[in-house]
């Protein structure tokens, strides 16, 4: 196992929290020397808040597992491509790196509907790798989605 697969392998650990919750099931870890500094899951309907996002808890606690907003030697891996939001946060938070897990076609703002991380006129840039375990994260979230749908049927 790559150290990719085994820090996205927290982060999908993360997005089964989320699904245990009923929630779209995204997860997230900020790795920084080879540690694991910070967790987050998506938790928009438990909080009723539409900044719940994965991402976001975790830049959150890696700021103040640091104590600096600049998280410049990080990596952070997620199961899905950030929103414009979360890209945004990247951004400005300094991400060294993000590793995609899935893809998000409708959504994803780090290559899919647009390339947030790399933009040429803000003053930084993301290093960005896609793929890494994208059969396990795309699986869940398939799953997710369909026993919704199931659950809407039935009620």
């Amino acid at each position: 196992m790559t150290l990719e697969e085994k820090y996205m392998k927290a982060a999908i650990k993360q997005a089964r929290k989320a699904y245990v919750l009923e929630e779209v099931p995204i997860g997230c870890v900020i790795v920084r020397e080879d540690k694991i500094i910070a967790r987050g899951y998506n938790r928009r309907n438990t909080d009723k808040n539409a900044i719940a996002h994965a991402e976001i808890a975790a830049i959150r606690k890696a700021s103040k597992k640091t104590g600096d907003w600049r998280l410049e030697d990080c990596t952070m891996y997620v199961t899905l491509e950030p929103c414009q939001m979360c890209a945004g946060a990247i951004v400005q938070c300094r991400m060294k790196k993000v590793v995609i897990g899935s893809m998000n076609p409708k959504a994803g703002c780090a290559g899919s509907v647009l390339n947030l991380l790399q933009m040429a006129a803000f003053n930084h840039q993301v290093e960005i790798e896609y793929g890494v375990l994208q059969e396990e994260c795309s699986a869940m979230l398939s799953e997710f989605f369909r026993a919704l749908r199931e659950k809407k049927r039935h009620a």
